[in-house]
């Protein structure tokens, strides 16, 4: 299904309106060159040109339409009229002369080895004459070529005075296309498209997967005869018969959305994650808008998705288009399949919208109504920082989104975002929602019980009768009767007693109300009323005090408590006998 989905996605943007983001054709492949040996017919060097563009730190080469590059480990093999200088020019750049001669020769019989046809095009004999005549002196006079001998860059010809590269010619690009159908690979039915073909042996690599190989790495491979079976050995690809037109599409494609500052890839965690759409669509780029770690344009995208999916307007999209999101995760030589899911364009849409309303909370000025997966994620790692993320939380907080709002939440978020409330003693918003988030969805799984269990709201729920969270109520409640009794305070009983109040509750609750007692003297009588009733609304549904609260239960506490300090930061109307602090705790 995934490769399948690949193979589509590529036919159609080999058809792509706008010739720059046409994908090449079989037996071609997008490339950096970042310098171009500018030769005349008579194979006369006239200059070296600099192709690289300053990005950031970095100088980055224009992309090519090259024939596809050769699978090189530690042998010599030499690349259709493009390689790194070592190959091209015969230079030697890493001081081992010997081993550049072969690679010199073995690029100039890749040239020869073309048909008779190619050979005739006046771009091949003109790149042959130059290698002939090839004179060093004749380059150390281009201040260009001091870079490209320091980083043993690519380079490859071009006829002066045309745009396309020469090994961009039609003669040539119609070689690299049949040069390989000439020899003995093994036929079967593709798996892809179910067509007899030649199987391909050695699928191309898979580049851009962050924390794979930099040469790249392999979705499909065998390399070991444990994985032979029937007969069918993993020498030649038969274990998984994929076609080599196909295996060129699905690879050609994967780079593609996996390429640098990719508008359909995001990072989630470890999962290098693309998106696309079964046919062209102003929404295809809508998942990486509205992940983004950009609060502006990340809010823009969410409103404007909740906005299409409330109103059922889709801006002229088809709201059955099938949209694929792919996660894919480095293992070793290979690369994991993480998650995979195929819904349409209004699943997706209810699914991300479902996923904002289980994040809903009451919140302060400064915390974003739409709080992106990275500052989720962060909130709840050692020290907020991201290296210090659960590998595998992202990609699985991702899946269960896409999963279906009955889903659970990984439990490792819950326990992640709880364990740093207790570690820090302190219940943000960010760490708040997720809980929020992760119990709902827990309650929503049961709620085929007899007594289903009331989903939290978004802000404080008097109607809520559980346990746990009348606990984390009455600790905030606790909590705002020091502050005001000591104001200026620089710790509060949260400081010191959050841990085991969330876990223990029995030996702490006695203790804190014994000593409310105490602060409560040091108010006024018309407040002392008022948290007294308030006291005693909260404590209505506690029997008593439980002697150890599960990890949910704990979530409930810090819920409840969230909840809680929210209240007594929020205007009410109806009661002017609250003062208003005008922040969040």
């Amino acid at each position: 299904m995934i490769l399948q989905a690949l193979n589509d996605y590529y036919l159609r943007k080999c058809d792509d309106p706008d010739p720059a983001q046409r994908l090449p054709a079989f037996g071609l492949e997008q490339k950096e060159i970042p310098f171009i040996l500018d030769i005349n017919a008579e194979g006369e060097l006239l200059q070296l040109r600099d192709t690289r563009e300053q990005q950031g730190n970095r100088k980055v080469g224009q992309i090519f339409r090259v024939p596809t590059g050769v699978k090189r480990t530690v042998g010599v093999k030499a690349n259709l009229l493009w390689d790194t200088v070592e190959y091209v020019l015969g230079v030697d750049t890493k001081g081992k002369p010997e081993r550049v001669v072969q690679q010199h020769a073995a690029f100039r019989d890749r040239i020869q080895a073309l048909p008779a046809t190619a050979q005739q095009d006046a771009g091949i004999r003109a790149v042959l004459r130059f290698l002939q005549q090839f004179d060093r002196t004749q380059l150390e006079r281009h201040p260009a070529w001091f870079d490209a001998l320091e980083a043993n860059a690519i380079v490859s010809f071009r006829l002066h005075g045309e745009m396309d590269l020469v090994c961009q010619r039609p003669a040539v690009v119609q070689a690299a296309m049949n040069i390989t159908n000439d020899d003995d690979a093994p036929q079967a039915m593709c798996l892809i498209t179910g067509e007899q073909a030649p199987v391909e042996r050695l699928h191309t690599a898979i580049k851009g997967v962050r924390g794979a190989q930099t040469s790249g790495a392999n979705i499909i491979s065998f390399n070991a005869r444990a994985f032979e079976s029937y007969g069918k050995t993993e020498r030649q690809g038969e274990n998984a018969p994929v076609s080599r037109a196909a295996a060129f599409a699905y690879t050609t494609a994967l780079n593609h959305l996996l390429r640098k500052d990719s508008p359909q890839r995001m990072q989630v965690g470890d999962a290098s994650t693309v998106f696309w759409a079964e046919r062209q669509d102003p929404f295809e780029t809508i998942f990486g808008d509205i992940f983004q770690d950009d609060p502006d344009a990340g809010a823009a995208a969410v409103a404007a998705l909740l906005g299409a999916v409330h109103s059922g307007k889709w801006d002229g999209s088809d709201p059955e288009l099938r949209y694929h999101v792919l996660g894919l995760a480095p293992n070793a030589a290979r690369i994991s399949i993480r998650f995979y899911h195929c819904v349409t364009l209004r699943e997706l849409g209810q699914r991300i919208a479902q996923h904002f309303k289980d994040l809903e909370l009451a919140r302060g000025p400064n915390d974003a109504q739409y709080p992106s997966l990275f500052r989720l994620l962060t909130a709840v790692a050692l020290q907020n920082k991201a290296d210090n993320i659960p590998p595998n939380l992202g990609g699985a907080v991702v899946d269960a989104i896409l999963a279906g709002p009955n889903t659970p939440y990984p439990a490792l978020w819950l326990n992640a975002a709880i364990g740093r409330c207790r570690a820090e003693r302190q219940v943000n918003y960010l760490r708040a929602a997720a809980i929020k988030a992760c119990l709902n969805r827990q309650i929503r799984q049961a709620h085929s019980s007899h007594c289903p269990e009331k989903e939290f709201l978004p802000m404080l729920d008097p109607s809520n009768t559980n346990a746990a969270y009348r606990l984390g109520r009455l600790f905030a409640v606790l909590e705002k009767i020091q502050e005001e009794a000591s104001p200026g305070l620089n710790a509060t009983i949260r400081d010191r007693y959050y841990g085991a109040a969330s876990s223990t509750p029995v030996a702490v609750f006695t203790t804190l109300l014994r000593l409310k007692n105490a602060h409560l003297k040091k108010l006024p009588a018309g407040r002392v009323t008022w948290f007294e009733k308030l006291l005693g609304e909260v404590l209505s549904a506690v029997s008593d005090f439980p002697a150890h609260l599960s990890l949910p239960d704990q979530g409930r506490f810090a819920l409840g408590y969230y909840h809680q300090r929210q209240d007594f930061f929020t205007r009410k109307p109806q009661d002017t006998s609250i003062e208003t602090e005008g922040a969040s705790a």
